[in-house]
């Protein structure tokens, strides 16, 4: 019997220990202290702080803290009423860039020995229960200014972290107030779900993908890297597409470059992908002069402009034989500014009799091949234009100084005409229009001779050289008249 009577009484010892614990501890403290030291998990819910026992986590047992002064109950001494606790002014909104440090602030009154809890409401998770923090999140922590403001602070915050933050006060009926931490992420543009360098056939249809993610979600633009323009289809050109795809129909090879993908949501920075579009087609020639002129021992230059995509191979024939380079022949191909497009030059030195003939310009890439043909011919002096045709036996007139005066140049224009007009039926006319014109001025004709006064006879021979003039401009304008 010795055993079961020292197992009574250490019952019993246990049973006053309980009495005396609870009659010296107030109800709130009560369910303060037991909230923290029960081993269980207790949450904090969105409707109340009410203690909630769960199997799924535990959570250990925060240390007890030596700065909440002692909960004294409702009443003082007096028998007056303790005031609840309350807020004194709203948690303000935060907006913060993704990677910053935040802190969200609230501040009460008349606390006593209630707590204060933090939580994020999407989530339905304890952050912290008074100066305790409860989640596992390494980046979370608390701190308060002598228990009146509760600060939650969140190291590096991440785009998860954006939601409501309520902060609680558990009163038997919970008191709670709730902030907004809105968390803004720079664009960025993912490879795997964009498109790469692209290359298709000319006439082909084109879809360009461009996918970008970010807070508040970003706006995709697309713009050709050299600012031309972008030719949607046959009837649309824009300088600048918006949307995530760009379609492009029928794509020629004006439409070959690079087109930038650019992601904006306002911010920094925008960030954009470059994605080259290559159109691919067989070679095309075009010859400025396909008959060049050149005399003996000069040097000319031969020219063909290509258009090839992927770029040709060029090269320069003679007679089915592949020019090489040597000190009488050289070749040259330079690029231009459009990736498709090169200038083809074979430049031949000191001009033989056997280098006259036939050229060709050649140009293949793996979508075909073309030529073009030049012929260079002998000339007296470089052209490129077609050779001459041969002479005429007409002679050449030619042109008299205006200023000339002399009734022997007259004569001699007179006579050129002659020339030039012999047999033709404005011969005859011609010499008896000169006869007459002669008679006239004859100082022997039968005519009435006009007397000029003394002292004009100079005068009058100087105007002689000015009627011929007009005369023979007369002479010329009923010859050259249609009939």
């Amino acid at each position: 019997m010795a055993v079961p009577r020292a197992a009574a009484v250490a019952l019993l010892a246990v049973a006053v220990v309980v009495v005396v614990l609870a009659e010296t501890q107030p109800a709130a403290a009560q369910h303060i202290v037991q909230e923290i030291d029960d081993p269980g998990a207790y949450m904090f819910t969105p409707s109340s702080l009410s203690k909630r026992k769960t199997t799924t986590t535990t959570t250990p047992a925060p240390e007890t803290t030596t700065d909440v002064p002692e909960y004294t109950g409702t009443t003082d001494k007096d028998d007056k009423k303790v005031p609840d606790p309350s807020f004194v002014d709203e948690i303000e909104n935060v907006t913060a860039p993704a990677g910053r440090s935040i802190k969200l602030s609230c501040t009460v009154k008349d606390l006593g020995a209630y707590r204060v809890a933090w939580m994020h409401f999407e989530q339905s998770a304890i952050l912290t229960v008074h100066t305790h923090v409860i989640t596992r999140n390494p980046r979370i922590s608390v701190s308060h200014d002598n228990l009146r403001t509760w600060f939650l602070h969140i190291r590096d915050v991440q785009k998860e972290d954006r939601g409501r933050y309520m902060c609680q006060i558990n009163t038997a009926n919970a008191k709670t107030q709730i902030g907004y931490l809105h968390v803004v992420v720079p664009p960025s543009i993912s490879d795997t779900q964009s498109s790469s360098d692209v290359i298709v056939r000319e006439n082909a249809n084109v879809s360009l993908a461009c996918a970008a993610s970010g807070s508040p979600d970003p706006v995709v633009k697309w713009k050709r890297d050299d600012n031309s323009t972008i030719n949607v289809n046959k009837t649309l050109a824009v300088t600048e597409w918006e949307g995530t795809r760009l379609e492009m129909s029928r794509i020629s090879r004006v439409d070959m470059g690079d087109y930038l993908c650019i992601a904006s949501n306002g911010v920094p920075p925008t960030v954009s992908k470059r994605i080259r579009v290559s159109v691919d087609f067989p070679p095309m020639l075009q010859i400025p002069h396909q008959l060049v002129g050149a005399p003996l021992g000069s040097t000319v230059t031969l020219e063909c402009s290509t258009e090839a995509h992927p770029i040709s191979l060029n090269y320069w024939t003679r007679e089915k034989d592949m020019i090489h380079e040597n000190s009488k022949f050289h070749a040259d191909t330079q690029r231009a500014e459009l990736p498709y497009k090169s200038h083809m030059t074979l430049t031949i030195r000191n001009v033989e009799q056997a280098d006259y003939g036939t050229y060709k310009c050649v140009a293949k890439n793996p979508r075909g091949e073309t030529d073009g043909v030049i012929r260079l011919y002998m000339s007296t002096t470089p052209t490129t234009s077609p050779p001459p045709p041969p002479p005429t036996t007409d002679p050449i007139v030619e042109t008299r100084d205006e200023s000339s005066s002399s009734s022997s140049n007259n004569n001699n224009v007179l006579d050129s005409f002659r020339e030039r007009d012999k047999g033709s039926k404005y011969l005859s006319s011609l010499n008896e229009i000169n006869k007459s014109e002669h008679k006239s001025l004859d100082a022997g004709g039968k005519g009435p001779r006009q007397e000029w006064p003394p002292g004009r006879t100079s005068g009058c021979r100087t105007l002689l050289p000015f009627a011929w003039t007009l005369l023979i401009a007369a002479v010329l304008a009923r010859v050259t008249a249609p009939l």
